[in-house]
């Protein structure tokens, strides 16, 4: 039997989690909160580390929506940028600190720590400590466990969102808007599917970044909510920017840790490997504090020219020891078992993929351009990155449209524009009768492999014509190869993330074909000299 809920979230992110916990203040309404891991804290907000926006002395809505607008490249939305300024604060005073009791590092009189990242005009950066994303996570995961009427799912994976007139039976409905209903739910440990009816529907499944060779993302970042949306037919925009973190550790076994820009942010300054400054040369007035995308074309500039494997971050020379392990504890941990003293010598370091900053088109509320599925976080595209995500808006962007989100929903239910969502009988069970082979890991992990070395090679830091024209007859031939033998063989998690893997994939390169012009995080070597275009 399938399950009926009012609302259906994908996702257990800071996003997911804070529309869960506005919905729940409604004791009648029943939110149903799906993750793919056994482990409802696993995603993208557990391994962010620089922190989170709040608001300095000195600071206020104007200067962080300038500092956005300027960060984006000409292309954010200035209205998402408003509303983020301006809601931003004062939700993680209220949701954050006295709902979920985040421990926000303070200073001796008791007032918070306030840090600087890159392009930010103001020190407004709340941490803790180099843990921010996991402190955060574990206090929403906790509150959630508090609301007796959230249903937390673990260990399920969405396979795909039901649609009408998609699986609808009725033929008429053909001629209906597009409408969401909920999702076939893919139990990894029963490995069977089942049907979540929902109302209303919240897409917060993160980013993509796991289909690049390198990436600071988790495991299930592989674009799962972008290809679903995908299929249904959900607008997307935006999908050419994706931004690459400048420095992710280089050391064999530990490949893809991030490095927080707040070292950078501390004073930490990037050199060549014999020891040369080189910032200044590409971003004169923001040197080692340029916006990312700025710093990590820098360096994978650096490395191309001279035939260098990495580049050295140093925050040794210009930090207290005892200081850096107190502001730093994760990363002198990580670099420690790397065999790197971070308090003695540079870190070695290479660009990664880290943030998408495109996704499902969604309004100032979240609502998709599909009825009643709404996307938040990574996932979707308000408009507030632009062509370049400026450091810590991320998880204050998860935080206030999440609670928008909920809000919209909140309103729509008590004006009656969203229904109960259909009876079972109008939507098809999953059917897997015929088929009797498992997917095999090695065809997977070899299908992934090559999906991210396309995207690395010709959908990376620097694109062009000929590499993105390529990558997508690649992409194209891989997507044939995976679809059919998605159509052939029993369902896996593993086999889930490739088909979605493929789709994002596919999404992000004809995105980066189509946009002729440098901007942002979106890099076209053959089109230098346009607007745009911030490196050379």
């Amino acid at each position: 039997m399938p399950t009926r809920t009012d609302t259906l979230i994908l996702g257990s992110g800071i996003a997911g989690a804070t529309a869960a916990l506005r919905l729940a203040r409604n004791p009648q309404r029943r939110i149903t909160l799906v993750t793919r891991d056994p482990d409802p804290h696993e995603s993208n907000t557990r391994y962010a580390q620089g922190g989170i926006i709040g608001r300095g002395p000195d600071d206020s809505a104007d200067l962080l929506t300038d500092d956005i607008l300027a960060a984006g490249a000409g292309a954010t939305s200035p209205r998402a940028a408003r509303i983020l300024a301006e809601e931003g604060p004062s939700l993680l005073k209220e949701i954050l600190v006295e709902t979920a009791s985040i421990p926000f590092n303070v200073n001796a009189d008791g007032q918070w720590m306030m840090g600087q990242e890159a392009a930010h005009s103001r020190r407004r950066i709340l941490h803790v400590g180099d843990g921010t994303g996991r402190a955060i996570i574990e206090g929403l995961v906790a509150a959630l466990r508090r609301c007796p009427n959230v249903t937390l799912v673990t260990n399920a994976t969405a396979v795909d969102l039901i649609t009408f007139p998609h699986h609808s039976r009725d033929p008429l409905a053909t001629y209906r808007p597009i409408a969401c209903h909920g999702a076939y739910i893919f139990d990894r440990k029963e490995r069977t599917v089942h049907r979540y009816l929902a109302a209303s529907t919240i897409l917060a499944t993160g980013g993509l970044g796991r289909i690049y060779r390198n990436t600071t993302n988790p495991p299930g970042a592989r674009g799962d909510g972008l290809a679903m949306a995908h299929r249904a037919g959900a607008r997307i925009v935006n999908a050419e920017y994706v931004q690459f973190h400048p420095t992710a550790l280089a050391v064999p076994g530990a490949e893809g840790f991030l490095i927080s820009e707040a070292v950078r942010g501390e004073g930490g300054v990037l050199l060549t490997p014999d020891g040369r400054a080189f910032m200044s040369q590409y971003a004169p007035e923001w040197k080692d504090l340029a916006p990312r995308d700025v710093v990590a074309r820098a360096i994978h500039t650096e490395m191309e020219t001279n035939g260098y494997s990495h580049v050295l971050l140093d925050i040794a020379a210009h930090m207290d020891a005892d200081a850096i392990r107190e502001r730093f504890p994760n990363i002198y941990a990580a670099c420690l078992k790397a065999g790197i003293d971070m308090t003695r010598e540079p870190i070695r370091v290479v660009p990664a993929a880290h943030y998408f900053c495109g996704g499902v088109w969604v309004d100032e509320w979240g609502q998709s351009s599909i009825e009643n599925l709404y996307a938040v976080g990574e996932v979707s595209c308000t408009g507030l990155h632009g062509a370049n995500r400026l450091a810590s808006t991320s998880l204050l962007e998860g935080l206030v449209w999440g609670h928008r989100a909920a809000r919209s929903i909140e309103k729509r239910c008590t004006a009656g524009e969203i229904l109960p969502p259909p009876d079972a009988a109008e939507i098809p069970a999953w059917d897997e009768s015929g088929l009797t082979a498992d997917a095999d890991p090695a065809l997977i992990q070899g299908d992934m492999q090559t999906i991210q070395n396309i995207m690395w090679h010709y959908v990376g830091l620097v694109r062009s014509a000929d590499r993105l024209s390529r990558a997508i007859r690649e992409l194209r031939h891989l997507w044939n190869e995976i679809e059919t033998f998605y159509r052939t063989t029993r369902l896996s998690d593993g086999l889930i993330g490739l088909r979605n893997a493929v789709e994002a994939a596919l999404i992000v390169a004809q995105a980066a074909l189509h946009n002729r012009q440098s901007r942002g995080c979106h890099y076209r070597e053959d089109a230098r000299g346009e607007e745009g275009d911030r490196l050379i």
